[in-house]
Formats: structure tokens, C-alpha cells, sequence
């Protein structure tokens, strides 16, 4: 009795391998859809990496009287990128920021950017640095983002 009830489920087994081998070798592959386009690499790397993780950075005018210390002082700095509060009343954030070429320094709010000079205050996408008694000497924006790309799908052919 054993060996018929053994004997029925290696039957089973191939029967069901049959059946689930001989679907696949009869199935039609599904068809690529026509709006579909290859994937070339070709283009990819094509560009200096340095301007994809250092932006340029715009220095606006400073809030004080222009000197030349000001403007030796919005030469040396960049801004690379802010971590800033929602709202401006909150105190915090960091500034990404690189003095000489140097590499970037996380700095928080109040913390030495070059010699005299702190963090004074963060926007959404800025950062103002001047001394820590008196007006602001140098105000840095970060560059807007690019347009998105933008296009059409062709239409279809079915």
C-alpha cells in the first residue's frame, strides 16, 4: 500500500513538471512596448564632478560698507550647502562651508567661518557671515536649481 500511494505522488511530481515546463516552453514572450527606448551609457560621466558637488555660490553685496576686506573675504569663502530651521525664529543649523579651497566644514549658527568672522544666520538658502560685534559683511546665496528637463512622449504606434 505504501508503495502505490509513493508510487502516485512521484507521478504527480512529474506530471506537474511536465505540465509547468511545458507552459513555459509554449507561453509567448510578452512584446516590448513601442514608446520603449534603449539605455545608452554613452552620455553617462560626461561632466566635471567637481561643479556636480561644488556649485558655484553667488556672493550678494554685503549689509556693510564695502571695503576691501569684504571683498577679499566673499573670494575665500563658499557656501557649498544649509541645513537651515523652517522657521526663522528657531535658532540652529549648519552651512556647509569652504574657506581657501579648502575642504567644506560643517559649521552650526555662531561658529568661527575664519578668524574673526562667525555664522551669523541661515535662510532656506543662504548664510550671512560677519563678526560677531557689528553689521554683516558677507551675505552667500546658493546658486537656484536648474530648469527641470522637459519634453514629449511620442506617440504610440498601436
Amino acid at each position: 500500500m505504501a508503495s502505490r500511494i509513493l508510487a502516485l505522488i512521484i507521478w504527480a511530481a512529474v506530471a506537474a513538471s511536465l505540465a509547468f515546463w511545458g507552459l513555459r516552453w509554449l507561453a509567448q514572450p510578452t512584446a516590448v512596448p513601442p514608446n520603449a527606448s534603449a539605455v545608452s551609457l554613452d552620455n553617462a560621466g560626461k561632466g566635471d564632478p567637481h561643479k556636480l558637488l561644488a556649485g558655484p555660490t553667488k556672493a550678494s553685496g554685503p549689509a556693510a560698507p564695502d571695503n576691501g576686506q569684504n571683498a577679499m573675504l566673499a573670494g575665500r569663502i563658499k557656501l557649498i550647502g544649509v541645513v537651515a530651521p523652517k522657521h526663522p525664529e528657531d535658532q540652529g543649523g549648519v552651512a556647509l562651508i569652504s574657506v581657501d579651497n579648502n575642504p567644506p566644514r560643517a559649521i552650526r549658527v555662531g561658529g568661527v567661518v575664519d578668524g574673526q568672522n562667525v555664522l551669523r544666520s541661515l535662510t532656506q538658502r543662504g548664510a550671512e557671515i560677519g563678526p560677531v560685534e557689528g553689521p554683516t559683511a558677507l551675505t552667500l546665496d546658493l546658486p537656484l536649481l536648474p530648469a527641470p528637463a522637459t519634453g514629449v512622449i511620442p506617440p504610440s504606434a498601436a
